[in-house]
């Protein structure tokens, strides 16, 4: 796939960038060669190829996914104004 001037006219009018001529030339020179790039990679054979989210092998450590109050209700309600029978006491916002 090639690009033309006026795409990358197009292009600098969208992403409301100035692109003189000089630099449209270049430009079009340059995103022509990255899409044939793109169109090599999508002549690869990738059958079988797992997906993968980096180049290199990350080992993630995970956790059990458990539901943890923290035990630290003493100290949090220490903050509170006012507690009663383990929760905050806020005054009445609805009749």
């Amino acid at each position: 796939m090639a690009v033309d001037k006026d795409t990358v006219a197009q292009i600098a009018k969208l992403a409301r960038i100035k692109v003189d001529d000089a630099q449209q030339e270049a430009l079009t020179k340059e995103l022509s060669n990255i899409l044939g790039w793109v169109d090599e990679l999508g002549e690869l054979d990738t059958e079988g190829v797992q997906p993968m989210t980096s180049v290199v092998e990350v080992q993630h450590s995970l956790r059990k996914d458990v539901v943890n109050d923290g035990d630290r209700q003493d100290d949090i309600l220490k903050n509170a104004p006012e507690s009663k029978q383990g929760y905050f006491v806020v005054p009445r916002v609805v009749e």
